[in-house]
Order: C-alpha cells, then structure tokens, then sequence
C-alpha cells in the first residue's frame, strides 16, 4: 500500500491511488482518512467530545468540528448544551438538534499521525476484505486459477488476483503436490465472511469440479445441450459420470470423449490420470445401474424400490470386475445410481432365492395349518407376508392354479385369525412395556417394532427421537427396516422439536 502522509496536503490524490492499488471505493479511502483525523481530534481535545471530520471531495480541505447536542435537561455538560445556551449561539435552533464548533487544524505530531494511518490502513484492508466477500461469495461452484503463493502444513494459499484462497490437504488429489508459483485450478467450495475477512476454501476432489472441467472443455455442456445428471468419484482414481440429452441426433457419449479422445483426456490430465467412465443416464434404474457397472456384464438386477435397493446378479467370472478394487466399481456405481447395490453370482443368486422360498414357505406351513405344495403354489405367486394372503383380493387368490373359491377363502380366514391373535399378544406385550400414547400413535410404527423397542426402553416419541438411525436398526429384529427408513423414522419422530422451537420463537 501507498505510503500516507497525513501532512500531505493533497490527500485526494493519495485517495485516488489507495482506491487503485486496492480496487476499493475513492469514497471508502477518504472516509477512513476522516475517521482517523477523528481519533486524532479526540486524542488531542479530550475523547469525550463528540469531534467529526469532514474532507471536501473536490478540494480536499480538511474540516473539523465539535458538535453538542441541545437537550431539555443536561446528562453530559462536554456533549449537551441547554436550549436557552444554544438559541444564544443559534436563535433559531431547537431541541434534538446539534450546535458545531469549528476547531483548528490539527498539527499531528508523530504518535498522532502514527495512529490515524492505523485507523486508515485498517479500514482499507475492511473494505478490501468486503470487496473480495461480495466478489466471490456468488462464484460458489465455479472454477478458478491462480498462483500458489505458499505452502503452510501441506494447504496451499492460492493467489487469485486480489484474493487469497485456501486449498486444504484434505482437498487435494491424492498424492498430487504443488510448489510456491504453480499456476492452479481448483472449484470455489465455500466463501465465508470471517473475522479476519473472506475465507475462500477450494477443492480439487469435490465431484463438481468434474463437471464444471467438462463444461469448459464440451461446448455441448456449457450451452446445455448435454447435461451431467451425477458424478461419482474415488478421487486420483477413478470417476463415473451420468449424462443426458433429449436431442436423439446428439450422442452424449461422443460429445465428451471428444475427437480421438481430446476433451476426455484434458480432463483426465487436469486430474493426475483419474480415469473416466463416461455412462448414458437414463430414468429406468436396471438399465442405468447395468451401464454404471460397466466394464463388468450383468445378468439380471432385481429392484427393491420399498428399500432402494438393488440385487445384481453376475457371472461367476465376472464377479471380481463387477465389484472393482477394493470395491471402488461397485460403491462408484451405488453413488452414481443413489440405491444400494449387492452384487450375487448366479449361484449364489439361486441358493438366495431357495432360501427365500423355503423360509417363506415355513412360514405359511405353520402360519395357515397348511402343506408344503399349498405353502409354496403361495410363494410362487408372489406372497411373502401373511397380511398379504389376509387382504388381497378373494379372487386373485381364486386365480392360483389348483385354488377354487373355497380353498381360497378358508386360507384368507385363517390368514386374518393368525394375525387377530397375533395382534393380540403383540398389543398384550406393549401394555406390558407401558409404551406412551403419542409413540403408539406414531404412524410409521407397526405393532412388531413398538415391542422390540419397549424391549429395550424406548417408550415415548422422545426416546425414539434421542435415537440415531444406526442405533434404532440395532434394536429391531433383521430385516425389519433398512437404513434409508431408520432415517426418515427418526426425522419424523422429531418434528416436534422444531414445531416447539418455532412456538418458542414466536411468542
């Protein structure tokens, strides 16, 4: 910054070239030099008065005055005057309004000036910070170059322009290392308005600076005729993205690999040699997951949409491909996909689903009083559950092969006594449990886990609240719920936190 001068007395000039060399107002800077002739003027008359400076903006004459306030009645003799006082200095003044003296120039000696170009270097470096904040708060999730500048601890400081920024070790490619005067690009994370003024925080393995580095080098992307749905990355590694476009003549695919390769491969550079799989997104999830899998082939995927969940059944010899390195292909391919995904060869696909078939036929055996060619003539329709044979329609169960309206019926009734008097017990259990009105009326609770939670001491919605996902699923049978509902289970029980917090709030 420009040396200041306070006994200079062109200040208007030494404003113009703080405003430049800082790319701050001209205002800003002449407002900091009044504020410090201000402290310099309380410093010398006594810090109790009320002093103001004033600087013309055209000539740069330098006024000072003292101003007193006209009250009824006096609380501070050095700040306030009687209206009978001032209307001696001023007839036509009145109360609430201000009687000013002009006082002489100030002579700064050396402290004096000393701390006015303090007050003036900091207010220069507030409203430096405040320009950079208002500058980059809106480039969240933008890319930006600059210059490595240091390097303290392993995070880089990155010079852009007239902004530091901040790229942490965390946040750097694995491996990848930069020394003082590099020339970098990084994503713009996060902007904070901190103390010591904006905090600009960039990453480089954030999976939006895939994206944004395909929009620079993919016209079609940056116009928006190809979208990127998802990005999914293992940073310094491997990454899937998921592109779209409704126009049929464009290929998505072509449009990012580019003329032999030449736009993927200047991503894949600007990322230390992270490989690239680029994959056709489509709505229809057994198609999307089949090409996020790729290199590997699938046989068949089963969708589990009640718990998002996906069962991929691959060949024998395909098995080790489908999952990946330490199961990088498989868990790239459930983040880009958003369900989870297990990967079965087909014969353990079949051992599954026998499995399946022989613990639900049981169940109906025992259940419903039935045989085993009955039990599983059920399963093989698609019953799983006993309130399934309890409710659904009389003449989809007719419709079973070897069933007639009789057979039909009489496996409906014993399907409801069986859960009356399984109801009954359950209900016998909560009674026992002294579980509370407001949890057994919580509507995402079945009978079955209200006992497994008064089992272990969860009794009220607020004990169901102080839960976290993990812990619920701990206390319920297997299989009972899957995580995603643990989720939502525990975020609805505390809803009325936030609704008393508001109440709160408003009164």
């Amino acid at each position: 910054m420009t040396e200041l001068n306070l006994e200079n007395q062109d200040l208007l000039q030494i404003a113009d070239i703080v405003a430049r060399e800082k790319s701050i107002a001209r205002d800003e800077v002449i407002e900091a030099m009044e504020q410090a002739i201000q402290k310099a003027g309380r410093s010398k008359y006594g810090y109790d008065h009320d002093i103001r400076a004033h600087i013309d903006r055209k000539t740069g004459l330098i006024t000072l005055k003292r101003y007193r306030e006209v009250v009824e009645e006096i609380e501070d003799e050095i700040t306030q005057l009687t209206l009978e006082e001032a209307k001696l200095l001023d007839p036509d003044i009145d109360i609430g309004g201000h009687i000013t003296e002009v006082l002489p120039p100030i002579d700064f000696g050396r402290v004096a000036a000393q701390t006015a170009k303090q007050v003036i270097y900091q207010k220069v470096r507030d409203a430096e910070r405040s320009r950079q904040f208002e500058e980059y708060k809106d480039r969240v999730g933008d890319i930006v170059s600059g210059i490595v500048k240091r390097i303290e601890f392993g995070n880089v400081i990155v010079e852009l322009g007239k902004a530091e920024a901040l790229l942490r070790r965390d946040d750097m490619i694995p491996r990848e290392a930069f020394r003082t005067g590099d020339r970098i690009r990084a994503y713009v994370e996060d902007v904070r308005e901190e103390g010591r003024g904006a905090q600009i925080f960039l990453s480089r393995v954030h999976p939006d600076f895939v994206a944004k580095l395909f929009a620079q080098e993919v016209p079609e992307i940056y116009d928006g005729i190809i979208e990127i749905k998802k990005v999914a990355r293992d940073p310094g590694s491997r990454a899937k993205i998921a592109v779209y476009t409704p126009d049929t003549s464009i290929d998505p695919i072509g449009a990012c690999v580019g003329m032999r390769g030449s736009r993927v491969q200047a991503v894949v550079a600007e990322l230390q040699g992270e490989k690239i799989d680029i994959i056709p997104w489509t709505s229809d999830v057994a198609n999307f997951v089949i090409s996020a899998l790729q290199p590997a082939e699938v046989a068949k995927v089963v969708v589990d949409e009640d718990s998002n969940r996906l069962d991929i059944v691959v060949p024998e010899d395909q098995l080790s491909l489908a999952i990946g390195r330490r199961g990088q292909n498989v868990r790239l391919a459930s983040e880009l996909v958003g369900w989870k995904i297990d990967i079965l060869t087909e014969s353990e696909e079949s051992d599954r689903r026998n499995q399946e078939v022989q613990q639900r036929s049981e169940l109906f055996v025992q259940a419903l009083d039935v045989d085993e060619v009955i039990a599983h003539l059920l399963v093989n329709e698609g019953f799983g559950k006993i309130d399934e044979v309890a409710f659904v329609e009389l003449a989809e169960l007719v419709s079973i092969e070897g069933f007639d309206e009789e057979l039909a019926g009489e496996l409906q009734a014993r399907a409801r006594t069986f859960m009356e008097e399984r109801d009954k017990a359950l209900n016998e259990k909560i009674a026992k449990f002294k579980i509370s009105e407001d949890l057994k009326n919580f509507e995402l609770l079945d009978l079955e886990i209200l006992v497994a939670l008064g089992e272990n001491k969860v009794k009220t919605l607020d004990d169901l609240a102080d839960l976290a996902a993990d812990e619920l699923l701990e206390v319920l049978p297997d299989g009972c719920i899957d995580e995603h509902q643990a989720n939502d289970i525990i975020m609805a029980a505390r809803a009325h936190w936030f609704e008393e917090e508001q109440e709160e709030e408003s009164k």
